[in-house]
């Protein structure tokens, strides 16, 4: 099998892995349905609100492997096989992660309904080595810190996926990895994750706004 034909056997297998409701999963393994608990999302946040801290803890430690496992497969593929790749190549790589976070989104599995893409996102961006890897890491730093500091998961998310574009670039210009007109993919995917993370959280700027948002205090959620 050749290399191209194998990214394209992972972008089909990635959408099934993001599509995995491991949020649903969990909380009916506790009693809850969390479609029709919370804010009705399955993602780590909800859980945490519904069942606890741990719970989140849980459930965003899987949505993260959902994105990590499959990039790292296909970084294994890129790196082994292509020593200069082309934009296509880089399109393909980006396609695996961008199918998990749209399976995390949208699941066959629960009628094309899902998360946030939060976690999935932070997998993709970590498993592709290194040209995300370090702004990623930059960023999730980011985002504790900004948690640390509200209490807010929806505010910490949507601040550090804005940042993720520019973190990309910064460490770029820094030496971390080349930036040639080859990886302009990169730059286009860093851009659209963070718009599709954004937009997912509509609900929740529209509460920011109005200061009805939700914040993490102790082991479980209370309002503001």
């Amino acid at each position: 099998m050749s290399p191209r034909l194998q990214l394209i056997c992972l972008i089909l297998a990635a959408y099934f892995i993001g599509g995995i409701p491991f949020g649903l999963i969990v909380g009916r393994s506790r009693g809850i349905d969390p479609r029709k608990a919370g804010s009705g999302n399955i993602g780590a946040t909800n859980l945490g609100r519904l069942l606890g801290v741990q719970f989140f803890a849980l459930v965003f430690s899987l949505d993260v492997l959902k994105g990590l496992l499959p990039m790292l497969a296909a970084s294994v593929v890129v790196h082994r096989h292509f020593l200069d790749p082309d934009a296509l190549v880089y399109l393909l790589w980006l396609l695996v992660g961008l199918m998990a976070i749209i399976g995390h989104m949208f699941s066959c599995f629960i009628g094309f309904k899902g998360g946030k893409g939060v976690s999935t996102s932070a997998g993709v961006v970590l498993g592709l080595f290194p040209f995300y890897t370090w702004p990623g890491l930059f960023c999730l730093a980011c985002w504790a810190v900004l948690f640390a500091w509200s209490r807010l998961v929806s505010l910490a998310s949507i601040l550090a996926a804005g940042l993720f574009p520019i973190a990309f670039v910064v460490f770029g210009l820094l030496g971390c990895y080349p930036l040639t007109i080859r990886q302009w993919p990169l730059i286009f995917f860093a851009a659209l994750m963070a718009a599709m993370i954004i937009f997912k959280h509509r609900a929740n700027i529209a509460r920011l706004r109005s200061g009805t948002e939700h914040r993490f205090v102790g082991s479980k959620a209370s309002a503001p």
